[in-house]
């Protein structure tokens, strides 16, 4: 099922990049920029690690892959 702009999905990190995350989400891969996750902007939360499950919202569903950003 394609993502939409605006819903919220879980996604889990596939592989940590410099600039981002690589993620999954519904067995769509996705990616992550560096700047839309909250370890970028707070020195209190941990970079997100391969594995990791994350509460996201897609911000472009029409990108390959989709575009998705971390929410708090």
């Amino acid at each position: 099922m394609p993502l939409k702009t605006d819903q919220e999905t879980a996604a889990t990190i596939t592989a940590v990049r410099p600039y981002g995350y690589e993620a999954e989400t519904n067995g769509t891969p996705a990616f992550i920029d560096q700047a839309k996750h909250p370890s970028w902007w707070s020195p209190d939360v941990a970079a997100p690690q391969v594995g990791d499950r994350l509460h996201t919202v897609v911000l472009d569903g029409s990108r390959t892959p989709p575009r998705l950003s971390a929410l708090r």
